[in-house]
């Protein structure tokens, strides 16, 4: 018997957790701890401790799919690429979309963007960033220069007042919920405002519960408060950032006095004037959000107003403190910083910028150049287009995506993507979208190759190879540059290893130049920005200057807007969505891990219990949801840990799919979908 310990980094959430893969006789059976990761320090969640169960499952694609007649067919890779080559020849660039994703490798993002602005020449890439942190990165930008988390994991720690919002930490970033209860026993403060009683909210100090969609308000009150108190640190103000008077003027306007805010958020006002005195007067306060912040059609407002805050109270480039985004999966930073995005190439240089298309342009050497220097359309916008402007939009490539379960208003998504021509889809399993695709290549999972990924900290972290992939299954990178060679681009794409696609993505990118696999192969890696190969890495951004190009930091004047669908007579509840802490995601990988799947086997819906009252709903019982865009059946589960009058759903299970009601409503800025609020209504189903 072979038994060997590989290595690795946790492939579900973006936290970046290290553990060792246990491998016998050349096959993944287990995982045991790895102790000198300092992110994690041989801890896991639930999701890490049974990460090595969906490896073999035995349902993994094994050899490529080609649909004939309705019907998938075996085919040989030869056959796989020969049809792909002649039918992306056939269309023009703008008829082409690209999906990339969180889920692969940085080596994996670069490659595919590579093949999509080089090969493809389309400008029309994307990835399911756009469904969660597109708020992010365009409002921290905008605040700081920047749009990333700005401080390290280990730093929360050390904040004397953590303030979470629009996050479930403990439930979806465990061991980042670690570091809250260490700072919590070192004499810090724990605020939770979240509509829900979640396990993160019962270990506050101060717990509120609030209306999905009033997070601008609730950051109004709380500056409103700081500054009328004289608590906001003037040095920082008044040296550092730019448009104070502006903020100042919006949130001490009447709207956002406590007592005001209450009747629109249901946050009692002694509530907000707490918690505004206790991050005010700390020595170090970290502000922590998800999704919940995110996901809204005023995303980019909600993530400039935290921005607003962390200036406010001094807490940008300080140890403990920080506007802490924390993304959703493994690579989601990662993907983003390889230019898996319409408007930018790797490092956020822009794609309408000349000097940066040249740049590109010349380092790749096609002969026949690169996309146009003009941005292409997010994922969301694909999505319309396909339905609104059918034969604009003809052909697709998905890496690793699952958008027939992730994205908003799921009958709108199979519309679109049935409006295609030609689908091609590049994955482990034979997802909700696969199933619709005209071709299907069987990839790797993290347990079968070497690569980097990219954490919420801006960690690049390694994942090492621990078995071979199942039958005909190839290296996600191999087969893009297959797909390459197939259309005549082989010498663009000449890469033997994923350590060699590093280096271009180094020699390329400023914030990754230091870099490379030597540096890397450590338990503490590098965060970026890592400009040169002397330079220790950045765990914490804007130390003395912010990286807009004049070092300041941007306050912006936000009001508060209500979400783009609120609730009426008809459609009383307002819905949100989340995760729970057994699955990840659309459920591909941890739906097949028989330990997760038997914890959490289904959905429900958490209702109030004077909502259930009202309703005539029992605990367990099936009820159907509906909202403007489609119903769905799932069990009630009745709990005191909702607000009344608001509804919250998982969103990992097929059979009953909390996007079938979700909202695409978008964000004007970010274009990301409003998951986290839209208005739904609630009955008994009478045959059950």
């Amino acid at each position: 018997m072979d038994l060997k310990y590989v290595q690795t980094t946790c492939p579900y959430c973006g936290t970046g957790c290290s553990f060792n893969l246990v491998v016998k006789d050349g096959k993944v059976v287990g995982t045991q701890p790895y102790n000198r990761s300092p992110v994690n320090e041989g801890k896991v969640c639930p999701k890490g401790t049974y990460a090595h169960e969906f490896v073999n499952s035995p349902d993994r694609l094994t050899k490529p799919l080609i649909k004939k007649d309705g019907k998938f067919v075996e085919a040989t890779w030869d056959e796989a690429y020969g049809l792909i080559a002649s039918k992306f020849k056939s269309y023009k660039p703008d008829e082409i979309a690209v999906l990339s994703s969180a889920r692969t490798s940085n080596e994996e993002n670069y490659a595919l963007m590579k093949l999509a602005r080089g090969v493809f020449k389309t400008r029309h890439i994307d990835h399911c960033a756009r469904l969660c942190h597109a708020s992010t990165v365009a409002g921290l930008a905008a605040s700081f220069g920047s749009g990333a988390m700005t401080n390290s994991i280990g730093d929360i720690a050390e904040s004397k007042c953590v303030f979470i919002i629009g996050s479930n930490t403990f439930e979806q970033h465990p061991l980042i919920g670690r570091r809250v209860m260490q700072a919590k026993l070192n004499g810090g403060k724990l605020i939770v405002f979240d509509p829900r009683m979640t396990p993160t909210a019962k270990q506050a100090d101060l717990y509120a519960s609030f209306y999905s969609g009033t997070d601008v308000a609730i950051l109004n009150c709380l500056m409103g408060e700081i500054i009328r108190n004289g608590w906001e640190d003037k040095e920082w103000v008044s040296t550092r950032a730019k448009g104070y008077e502006e903020l100042k003027a919006v949130v001490l306007s009447d709207t956002y006095l406590p007592e005001n805010v209450e009747k629109i958020s249901g946050i009692a006002a002694a509530d907000l004037k707490k918690a505004a005195e206790w991050i005010g007067t700390a020595e170090s306060s970290a502000l922590l959000y998800s999704m919940g912040i995110t996901q809204h059609t005023v995303g980019v407002d909600n993530v400039k107003s935290t921005a607003n805050l962390q200036m406010l109270t001094g807490n940008i480039g300080k140890r403990g403190g920080g506007v802490n985004a924390l993304r959703g999966q493994n690579n989601v930073q990662g993907a983003c910083d390889m230019g898996a995005l319409p408007v930018v190439f790797t490092g956020y240089q822009k794609v309408i910028d000349e000097a940066a298309h040249k740049k590109f342009a010349d380092a790749w050497g096609f002969p026949d150049g690169i996309c146009e220097p003009k941005n292409g359309y997010e994922v969301t916008v694909m999505m319309d287009v396909l339905t609104d402007k059918p034969g604009e939009l003809k052909a697709m490539y998905i890496m690793g995506e699952n958008p027939m379960l992730s994205d908003p208003d799921l009958t709108h998504v199979k519309h679109a993507i049935e409006n295609l021509e030609f689908l091609v889809v590049q994955d482990i399993f034979l997802t909700e979208t696969a199933q619709l695709a005209d071709v299907v290549l069987p990839a790797t999972c993290y347990a079968e190759k070497d690569g980097t990924q990219t954490s919420t900290e801006r960690r690049v972290q390694m994942w090492r190879k621990a078995q071979d992939p199942p039958g005909e299954a190839k290296v996600d990178w191999k087969i893009i540059c297959e797909v390459a060679a197939a259309m005549g681009y082989a010498k663009q794409f000449p890469y033997q290893s994923a350590e060699e696609i590093f280096a271009e993505i180094a020699a390329v990118t400023p914030s990754y130049h230091g870099m490379n696999y030597e540096r890397l192969n450590r338990p503490e890696a590098l965060h970026w920005p890592c400009p040169t190969e002397e330079h220790p890495g950045t765990p914490i951004l804007h130390i003395g200057k912010c990286s807009h190009p004049d070092g300041m930091g941007v306050m912006h004047p936000i009001e508060w807007k209500p979400p783009a669908e609120v609730t009426d007579a008809e459609y009383p509840y307002i819905f949100t969505t989340g995760r729970c802490i057994w699955h990840w995601h659309t459920g591909s990988m941890t739906r097949r891990s028989e330990t997760l799947d038997a914890e959490v086997p289904t959905g429900w819906i958490e209702i109030n219990p004077e909502d259930a009252k009202a309703l005539g709903i029992q605990d367990k019982e099936m009820v159907r949801v509906t909202s403007r865009r489609g119903s769905i059946d799932a069990p009630a589960k009745v709990t005191e840990d909702i607000k009344k009058g608001v509804m919250f759903m998982p969103f990992h299970f097929a059979e009953c799919a909390a996007n079938i009601l979700t909202n695409n409503a978008l964000d004007p800025i970010a274009k990301i979908p409003e998951f986290k609020a839209c208005a739904v209504k609630v009955e008994k189903i009478t045959e059950a």
